[in-house]
């Protein structure tokens, strides 16, 4: 078998971009469970993969119910592809087995209590939460929207042997948010097929979930991320079609508001190509948002978004990553974003969790007819942009998104981050430039990395900062590291400036003297940086820029050079470039060499700028920085490192605010950065 999927005999006349067509889908599929149905011999194995070490689960001399879930999440999340395979060709065979035998077979047995390697009941188990439930919501909403797949196969009293464990776990305890929609649709498939439920629990998860929603289409999860799309949207939409109208029609309307918004903006989330950016945990699920695609051809009226533009971006996303050879690890997608990343993976991850992202298949079940098929492929907005940057600003979730016409590559910049965490709390994520890991050496890829230098600052608490007399035991450990920043607030956009604060540490230790003011202008193939330093002691910080990933061992070229108030450093790739260019607020720039931090190489080089302030008291600063990127091997020009003209650093502005600027750009564009009453406009 080939090493990747290949678009072979590409339609380029109704795909000019990708080739893709159904046609197309259906050979993807095949070749994907192909390759993961190697590890079977016959019908009567369950689908297993090969044990990954690190974090993900099953950990070594974990219970026999981990096993369990381990080959459910297998049969479940590959279910993703084999669903809509059935559905398209009820004989569709891999590897000389017919799919939908061996679905309803091992099925049976996974739901059939009494079976050798049949699912746990709730009550065998501590009380507590578990993956199961996980599995059942993704198994039902593949069995609601294509019933005739495996369902109506089963005999009666098979049905009513693997009920029991399907009620037993659709019935139990769930966490507070997204999983409620598992329990939701399992709960809807048993009432769907004439079984007996707890009505009064369905409809107290149903307005749970309603009461999430925050507007602009996104409902809040931990924060906001990814699982508003791909739960809050694609799982709901499909239940209000096949359950909701008829039975919640009122709840089932409000999922249909929500989708319609958020398909305003969807497209926005990716790059020119359809690539998707790498931002939020979960992150082995790559392509599980481009299940936004087929649904909005779901919803009741006309699409709301352009055929030809959603699915050249659904199919630019899915050849991003089946069409390299590292993406795939034992055959299957690897725990990782294109390889196998230790970094990047959470530990409720198993070896067939990555097949999730395969929910794009979903639109298998979109008739022949449907305009995501018919309609000819396009580049939507990106066919007028030019060099020009489009900006998208959604309020409620703190985000905007930004397509840079100059590039082709799109951005998201999160406004609304409760915690240190790199999935989440890095100032711009890029479709083109995946993040790094954190750099506990400081110079950490798109975050300000902070490092105390004040000698009475062993643990960051308060109680070191006054007389009190009591003696801590501390702990010089924690000044050898940098740390980034603990939360991200959104604080709105004003006359084209996006204003966010960075809190480098939070109340009560002392989070008031350790902010960071960011205000941010967009420009092509970039942003200008006009960020406030309101850091109350002795300090180092560092600003990076993105990773540029060592392929193939060949390491990138750096530049630096001075000229007159600016300094400029670049760094160089096949196919991408960066710079970073600071006017003020910075000591110099560098570069540091990382190892195993980067999602495309064991090595990367990121560029950055350092200061060192050692003042008792040292003085707020603005620090006035542009990031430039772009997508070719064009040497960059004078006038691209010219973006600033002039600047001019206001003590006090005209609104009686303290230090901002006049920034004045080579097209001769003007922008005022005023950071009055910043504290008070926070939201996250």
């Amino acid at each position: 078998m080939q090493k990747f999927y290949e678009v072979t005999d590409p339609d380029l006349e109704i795909s000019p971009f990708t080739g893709m067509t159904k046609k197309h889908y259906i050979e993807c599929g095949k070749y994907l469970l192909g390759r993961a149905f190697r590890h079977i011999d016959s019908i009567n194995d369950p689908l297993t993969f090969p044990r990954v070490p690190g974090k993900t689960y099953p950990q070594p001399g974990a219970p026999a119910w981990r096993y369990r879930s381990l080959e459910f999440e297998a049969l479940e999340r590959t279910f993703t592809i084999a669903g809509p395979l059935i559905y398209i060709d009820p004989d569709t065979e891999i590897n000389n087995i017919r799919l939908r035998d061996y679905y309803c077979l091992q099925l049976y047995n996974a739901l059939t209590p009494g079976h050798s390697n049949s699912l746990p009941l709730p009550e065998d188990l501590p009380d507590s939460t578990y993956q199961f439930t996980c599995e059942f919501g993704g198994l039902f909403k593949t069995l609601l929207l294509m019933p005739d797949t495996l369902w109506p196969h089963f005999s009666q009293k098979q049905k009513d042997e693997m009920v029991i464990t399907i009620s037993k776990w659709a019935h139990h305890r769930t966490t507070q948010n997204n999983w409620r929609i598992f329990n939701i649709i399992a709960l809807s498939f048993l009432k769907k097929n004439g079984y007996e439920i707890d009505d009064d629990l369905l409809k107290s998860h149903l307005l749970w979930v309603a009461s999430y929603h925050s507007g602009n289409g996104w409902y809040l999860e931990q924060t906001y991320n990814y699982y508003s799309i791909s739960l809050f949207i694609v799982y709901t939409t499909i239940w209000n079609r096949t359950f909701g109208d008829e039975y919640y029609p009122e709840i089932a309307e409000i999922i249909e508001r929500s989708a319609r918004t958020l398909m305003e903006s969807i497209a926005c989330f990716f790059g020119r190509d359809g690539y998707i950016n790498m931002w939020s945990r979960s992150i082995c699920y790559r392509t599980w948002v481009s299940g936004a695609f087929p649904v909005s051809f779901m919803l009741k009226e006309d699409p709301p978004l352009d055929a030809g533009w959603a699915r050249r971006l659904c199919s630019g996303s899915l050849l991003q990553f089946v069409t390299r050879e590292d993406f795939y690890c034992n055959d299957i997608p690897s725990l990782g974003f294109y390889g196998q990343k230790e970094y990047m993976v959470q530990n409720y991850s198993c070896p067939a969790s990555p097949f999730l992202m395969f929910l794009p298949f979903i639109s298998l079940s979109l008739p022949d007819e449907s305009p995501f098929w018919t309609a000819t492929e396009n580049e939507g907005i990106w066919e007028s942009l030019g060099n020009r940057s489009n900006t998208v600003v959604l309020e409620n979730p703190g985000l905007v998104l930004v397509n840079h016409g100059k590039t082709g590559t799109s951005e998201i910049i999160p406004g609304k981050v409760y915690y240190d965490d790199p999935n989440y709390s890095k100032l711009v994520y890029n479709t083109h430039f995946p993040w790094e890991d954190q750099n506990p050496q400081g110079g950490t890829s798109m975050e300000y990395s902070f490092r105390s230098l004040d000698p009475r600052d062993l643990r960051g608490d308060d109680i070191n900062f006054y007389l009190t007399g009591q003696v801590l035991e501390n702990s010089l450990e924690r000044n050898t590291k940098y740390t980034n920043s603990q939360s991200m607030l959104f604080n709105g956009v004003r006359d084209d400036v996006i204003y966010r604060q960075a809190i480098m540490r939070k109340p009560p230790n002392n989070g008031v003297g350790y902010i960071i003011d960011l205000a941010e202008i967009i420009i092509p193939g970039g942003v200008i940086r006009v960020d406030r330093s309101r850091l109350a002691f002795e300090y180092e910080l560092t600003l990076g820029h993105f990773g540029m990933p060592h392929i193939d061992g060949r390491k990138a070229v750096t530049d630096q050079f001075e000229e007159s108030t600016k300094k400029v450093i670049t760094a160089a790739i096949a196919g991408r470039r960066i710079a970073l260019i600071t006017y003020s607020g910075w000591d110099r720039l560098d570069s540091y060499i990382h190892k195993n931090r980067n999602a495309e190489a064991d090595e990367s080089t990121v560029v950055y700028a350092y200061k060192r302030r050692m003042d008792k008291n040292p003085p707020m600063e603005l620090m006035i920085t542009v990031l430039l990127h772009k997508m070719d091997d064009i040497e960059w020009t004078e006038e691209e490192l010219s973006p600033i003209t002039k600047f001019e650093i206001l003590d006090v502005t005209g609104t009686y605010s303290v230090l901002g600027a006049k920034i004045t750009l080579a097209d001769n564009r003007e922008y005022l950065i005023d950071f009055k009453d910043i504290d008070g406009k926070r939201s996250c």
